[in-house]
């Protein structure tokens, strides 16, 4: 069969082919009447609309493209990056927006991320886990409007972002430590040139003070594998621990691993606690105390930021949610 056409909806509503394009192409100035015509048209004789046609006239191509700066293998270990996905798709597909994933681990994968945004293939940017100091950051600031899941650390004031609070979360953790009488108090952060990575062990900081030691404190990379090596490490280093604030789910999967193989029992021996409420937490043994993050509001404020820039907005301001304590087994 044919396939219906432009000129096929307007001999079938009965208008001109301008109205139709018009509508098509997001006039406000079509009737009320001229739309149900032309909708019930576009619906009866199954038009598609041909976007690249659209996007001469519009100037819009109909996507937008989520960065996400780490390695592939993070993308599938990771369960937040899924939930974030999953609301960008939803939420963009209300606004008959296409979502372009593309991965940048490393140099080569930043240099085609910039050549397709700056080649003009996406109307928004969405950028998720980037890293301090990335260049490919900079790059970007030529292209299309873009917003953070997350801030970017340095570019706070430039990249607009919604996050939730992860210094409040690295406090809420360690205080129920202090409150249930844990007095030697460890951390395994996450990478620190990340807001997760340096807010919530700020959070940790900010409740015990000078007790905050460096021998207290140990470097991850959100995997489960880091949290292993991490804690392996504290226990080498500082033995009496009592307790651990992991900065991620993952990552406290990996050291409730590393007490097991040490024979640590928890949270008798020591207490356990994640950052996340991501499915991680109600998968180990013993399920993780965690903070929780609302990362499905998070995903929706950094589209609906986005969007806005899309349409034509000059300025919008972050969004930060609060954290919850979540109190399970492992603590």
């Amino acid at each position: 069969m044919k396939r219906p056409t432009i000129h096929d909806v307007a001999a079938a509503a009965g208008v001109s082919r301008g109205t139709v394009s018009r509508l098509l192409n997001g006039d406000k100035y079509v009737s009320p009447a001229a739309r149900v015509a032309i909708e019930r048209a576009i619906s009866e004789t199954g038009y598609v609309v041909n976007r690249a046609a659209r996007s001469l006239v519009t100037q819009r191509t109909g996507s937008v493209v989520m960065v996400l700066s780490e390695p592939h293998e993070k993308l599938f270990e990771d369960p937040n990056y899924s939930t974030t996905i999953r609301v960008a798709i939803r939420m963009l597909a209300e606004r008959d927006l296409s979502l372009v994933m593309m991965l940048a681990g490393d140099e080569g994968d930043r240099e085609r991320v910039v050549r397709y945004v700056r080649g003009g293939h996406a109307d928004g940017v969405l950028l998720l886990s980037t890293h301090a100091g990335d260049p490919f950051v900079d790059a970007l600031q030529s292209g299309p409007p873009a917003v953070s899941c997350g801030a970017v650390i340095g570019r706070e004031s430039v990249i607009p972002y919604a996050a939730a609070d992860e210094r409040l979360g690295g406090r809420q953790m360690t205080e129920y430590f202090v409150s249930q009488g844990r007095r030697r108090i460890a951390m395994i952060t996450g990478p620190m040139d990340t807001p997760g990575g340096i807010q919530r062990l700020e959070g940790f900081a900010d409740v015990l003070g000078r007790k905050a030691s460096k021998k207290l404190i140990a470097h991850g990379d959100w995997t489960q594998a880091s949290g292993e090596r991490a804690m392996a490490e504290l226990l080498a280093r500082t033995p009496d621990i009592d307790a651990v604030f992991v900065a991620s789910d993952l990552m406290a999967a990996g050291a409730l691993a590393a007490l097991r193989a040490a024979g640590r029992r928890v949270p008798d021996d020591v207490a356990v606690g994640g950052f996340d409420d991501s499915s991680v937490a109600l998968s180990t043994h013993p399920p993780l105390t965690t903070i929780r993050q609302p990362l499905a509001e998070v995903a929706q404020e950094t589209v609906r930021l986005l969007l806005a820039l899309i349409d034509g907005a000059k300025h919008v301001d972050p969004v930060i949610l609060p954290t919850e304590l979540v109190i399970r087994d492992s603590a």
